[in-house]
């Protein structure tokens, strides 16, 4: 196998043989040759039907072809100024008019990067310094976040190389709590800068708000003075045609955005009041920087893949969404599999667990060794989906109707596999 090969000249250039953690899975990695529209290929030319979608991105699905020529035009005329270009206007403005929270955009690189410095806006602007996150939620991989649970609210470093002095400042509770989230306030309101949350928990699998969760997230936060930054990394442009926060009917101050934003390109962006952007260099006194940012790339992306979401694409998309995960829940139904499919929109995951999940514990709880027999499975059947039963999965434009139900047939052999009936 040249996948297996490739994997292991890999190991000898990079940590682990990958670029980053989540691409690694036992016992090696398939290596991609080439996609487009929803299919994947890999170098020894087996073809997945792609629910991973480079992890959300690709809402379009892989080498859309208004993406592909516009990008190609403007690689003609420079990939890189240094200066500014009427594109980010435009892109811009398609945030502006998409995003019920934004007021004004600064674009950066990544969703890390729009995450870190949505942050420091926020303390810039409240003059405080602790931040409150959720157990288990993921916003990038900056110092100030990839903290874990410790005693009672504290937060320990969740990776090595990081001081402890540097996550004291950053408080942790559970999901959908709302007594935990209020004990905190009480204790440490006057001193928290912002809540940062994912709204719907994405990097843990598929994690939903309770009815009026975010509603009582939104007036606590308001009646203490704290910033509430929604992290639609992943929601933003995908959840609806205003991302999680128009699907909800709730708004923050701040959201970040990745991943849609530029089309599939590296891009980041923030966004929100104008009273806290405002702050931020060089009209006021929060620095923030980059030198690809607004890359005119990634920007031409961003322009050629949200000029396409009309109320249309959602409207398909979402009946996609619907038909996937009725089939799912009544496959497991019909098997008595004592697991929770869950998703919305153009998200799905099958929690290998007998409970419900409503915040990180529970998701903790999950049978990971029986999802990775289903992922394997998944993968025989010629379908992909992101090796960790902590990941969301995706639909694009591309996925058709018939790729859908393929899918639904792999799904029920691979869960056979998974519970070892009939295999």
């Amino acid at each position: 196998m040249y996948s297996e090969e490739l994997f292991n000249e890999s190991k000898n250039y990079f940590p682990g043989g990958v670029n980053s953690p989540v691409r690694a899975f036992k016992p090696y990695p398939f290596f991609v040759e080439r996609a487009g529209g929803c299919k994947i290929v890999d170098v020894d030319k087996n073809s997945y039907i792609d629910y991973c979608l480079a992890y959300g991105p690709l809402i379009l699905g892989h080498a859309d072809p208004k993406v592909v020529r516009e990008v190609s035009a403007q690689l003609a005329v420079g990939s890189a100024y240094g200066a500014p270009t009427e594109n980010e206007i435009k892109l811009a403005k398609e945030v502006v008019d998409r995003i019920p929270s934004a007021e004004m955009v600064r674009f950066a690189n990544s969703g890390t990067e729009a995450t870190m410095s949505a942050i420091r806006v926020a303390r810039g602007f409240t003059g405080r310094d602790k931040i409150i996150k959720f157990e288990g939620a993921y916003h990038g991989a900056h110092d100030y976040v990839l903290v874990k649970g410790g005693s009672g609210a504290a937060c320990l470093p969740d990776s090595a190389g990081i001081p402890v002095d540097t996550t004291k400042n950053t408080l942790s509770v559970p999901f959908n709590d709302e007594e935990a989230l209020t004990e905190l306030i009480e204790k440490e309101g006057e001193n928290i800068a912002c809540l940062i949350m994912e709204v719907v928990m994405g990097n843990v699998g598929c994690i939903e708000p309770k009815p009026g969760f975010l509603e009582f997230v939104r007036k606590i936060t308001e009646e203490n003075g704290i910033v509430l930054i929604f992290d639609e990394v992943i929601t933003g442009f995908r959840a609806s045609r205003g991302g999680a926060q128009e699907y909800y009917g709730v708004t923050p101050d701040l959201t970040t955005l990745g991943k849609i934003v530029g089309g599939g390109l590296p891009m980041g962006a923030f966004c929100g009041k104008r009273e806290i952007m405002e702050l931020i260099a060089p009209s006021g006194p929060v620095y923030q920087a980059g030198t690809f940012s607004g890359n005119p790339i990634s920007v031409q992306a961003g322009i050629s893949t949200l000029t396409q979401l009309d109320d249309a694409f959602y409207k398909n998309l979402k009946n996609k969404g619907d038909f996937l995960r009725s089939n799912i829940a009544s496959i497991i139904d019909e098997e008595q599999y004592n697991i929770q499919p869950v998703g919305i929109a153009s998200m799905f995951q099958i929690y290998f667990n007998p409970a419900e999940v409503y915040n990180y514990t529970d998701a903790k709880a999950s049978d990971s060794d029986r999802f990775l027999r289903y992922f394997r499975a998944l993968l025989k059947e010629g379908v992909f989906i992101p090796p960790s039963q902590f990941e969301c999965n995706f639909i694009s434009k591309a996925h058709t109707m018939e790729d859908i139900q393929n899918t639904v047939e792999a799904i029920e052999i691979a869960l056979e596999v998974a519970f070892k009936k009939n295999k």
